[in-house]
């Protein structure tokens, strides 16, 4: 018998035997310690001590944010660790086979024909140069390399394709991953995992890039294979609302350890561990209304005056490919009103224009008609020194803080860049003192200064970037998806910070999100856009109370976390 045969019989069922997953879940891990190397002689804890099982059919949820070591955690159980890693104590179990220290050989196998693994970003895990139907049949060849001649290999890749929910399983078989969406591309990922038809399939984080409602197409998905199939599910992931929605379990992973398992009744009702009572506070469904300054109500005038206007703006760009050019209307007579000392926030899914919005309203991109006015003075067609003027009254912050943010410099030089730029302040005393005077805007206090962005968290280094956007003292801060890479907990404090900075310094907030249920937080107004115009625009309350157009329908029907709104919450 070949070692492939070995392995599979070993951890699949043998013929004429009583099939094990009946009496062993498709997955088990017991006490699991794995160390990272840290030093030369120097080992430390990443996952401590942790267990959890999945039974045919069941869909388990592990939930924790940035650090916790979930993804340690699953690359352990599918012996995908590092090399600068080492499992220290404990076991994993397949059906009931021990597979705990099998070389990458062994497991390949296993990887292949037991478990399916669906990564988090589609963009990165596909080969951009190979058309989707060759890895897929890559996939089944892997898995089953007696399978047949390559009709059958490709007929095989094609009933992948199906099952992941792919229509036109024909068409996207021929494609590249560039020529398909988000999430075109994750069912992609979903079908290469469907290949060697496993019992169990482990997601990290996998619909983590996607909007809303291509998410819940995708959960929908999943949930539909555990029912037909029955297939095994580990989720992975930081949102809690997403894990309550579709678990049967749910454990609860902080600083390498579970600290929290059970049904997801139990551990919404009655969470007994600190840490996930307060992922469960800081999930934005928990919330009714707009969130309020600490320091007390902040009163909007009704008729407040317009401090940021667009008018008809459209804006056209001309794609070049295999010979031919076409054109992607990004904006068609957009328009919105921003009123001043609030938040206006600009939802839709990818594609729908409204990062071209936000660029051209920031002066980064012109429009080919319309106009841009911030007060009364007209943005739109000025030259750059115009620009420039306008710009310390309008500022930006940017989706990623992890890039947006110069690794060379200290803290103290990024938010004092402008003031250097803009001559504000000129003394070296004078300008450190307001950089600290920024810093403790944000909540955060000298000790800073001088790290640099590799020594800040996710949180920390967010907090930075709108330090810097507030050096100049402007009116306007535009936030293009500034809270959408932060973790749950992490993501509460800086909304509940921009709320407190307008609340002091008087500032309107045009605000760029796919996230519904962010904007029931912070925003007074609201902008729904799809495919490059406005849907439908007006009061957040009016809006998520009484939506008059479809498409804004469909993005609150798929905000995830509906077990966690509060009685009478809508």
């Amino acid at each position: 018998m070949t070692d492939a045969a070995t392995v599979t019989s070993e951890v699949t069922d043998s013929p004429g035997k009583e099939p094990r997953e009946e009496r062993e879940p498709l997955l088990r891990i017991s006490d699991l310690a794995i160390d990272y190397r840290t030093g030369r002689r120097r080992w430390t804890p990443a996952v401590r001590g942790a267990g959890l099982h999945v039974a045919p059919g069941e869909f388990v949820s592990l939930v924790g944010e940035s650090g916790s070591g979930k993804t340690t955690l699953v690359q352990g159980a599918l012996g995908l660790l590092p090399i600068s890693a080492r499992i220290r104590a404990g076991s994993i179990a397949y059906s009931g086979v021990d597979v705990t220290g099998w070389n990458d050989r062994r497991m390949a196998l296993v990887r292949g024909n037991y478990v399916g693994f669906i990564p988090q970003d589609p963009n990165t895990s596909l080969n951009p140069v190979k058309r989707i139907g060759q890895q897929v049949i890559e996939a089944v060849r892997f898995n089953d390399p007696d399978a047949g001649d390559a009709a059958r290999h490709r007929e095989a890749a094609l009933e992948s394709l199906r099952t992941a929910g792919l229509k036109d399983a024909e068409r996207v078989f021929q494609q590249y991953p560039h020529e398909l969406s988000g999430g075109m591309k994750q069912r992609a990922l979903i079908a290469i995992a469907l290949a060697g038809k496993p019992k169990i399939i482990v997601a990290d984080e996998p619909t983590s890039a996607l909007d809303v409602t291509v998410q819940k197409v995708i959960l929908d998905h999943l949930v539909g294979l555990r029912e037909e199939l029955g297939i095994g599910i580990l989720l992975v992931t930081h949102d809690l609302g997403v894990a309550l929605d579709r678990s049967d379990r749910i454990l609860v992973m902080q600083d390498g350890e579970i600290v929290e398992e059970g049904p997801v009744g139990q551990v919404l009702e009655s969470a007994t561990n600190d840490y996930t009572r307060r992922l469960l506070d800081a999930a934005p469904a928990r919330h009714i209304g707009r969130l309020e300054p600490t320091s007390g109500a902040r009163p909007v005038p009704a008729a407040a005056s317009a401090v940021l206007e667009a008018r008809a703006l459209t804006k056209t760009y001309h794609l070049r490919g295999r010979g031919r050019q076409r054109e992607l209307r990004a904006l068609d007579a957009t328009g919105l009103v921003v009123r001043k000392g609030t938040t206006h926030a600009i939802v839709g899914e990818s594609g729908a224009g409204k990062s071209t919005l936000a660029s051209i309203l920031a002066g980064f991109t012109s429009a080919d008609s319309g106009t841009v006015h911030v007060g009364d003075r007209e943005l739109t067609g000025l030259r750059r020194g115009q620009l420039r003027e306008i710009r310390r009254d309008l500022q930006f912050v940017f989706q990623n803080p992890f890039t947006s943010l110069d690794p060379r410099f200290t803290v103290s030089k990024i938010i004092a860049e402008p003031l250097v730029a803009f001559g504000s302040v000129t003394g070296k005393r004078e300008r450190t003192a307001r950089v600290v005077e920024l810093l403790k805007a944000v909540a955060l206090d000298e000790s800073y200064l001088h790290r640099l962005p590799s020594q800040l968290s996710g949180g920390q280094r967010q907090r930075v970037a709108i330090a810097r956007a507030l050096a100049l003292r402007p009116e306007i801060l535009v936030l293009d998806e500034a809270v959408s890479s932060l973790d749950v907990s992490v993501q509460a404090q800086i909304l509940q910070l921009l709320v407190d900075l307008q609340a002091e310094f008087g500032l309107s907030y045009v605000f760029v999100t796919h996230d519904l249920g962010v904007v029931r937080l912070i925003s007074d107004d609201v902008t729904v856009m799809k495919d490059g115009a406005v849907v439908e625009t007006g009061p957040v309350e009016q809006v998520f109370r009484s939506p008059r157009h479809e498409y804004t329908r469909e993005l609150l029907e798929a905000i995830p976390g509906a077990r966690l709104a509060p009685a009478g919450a809508n």
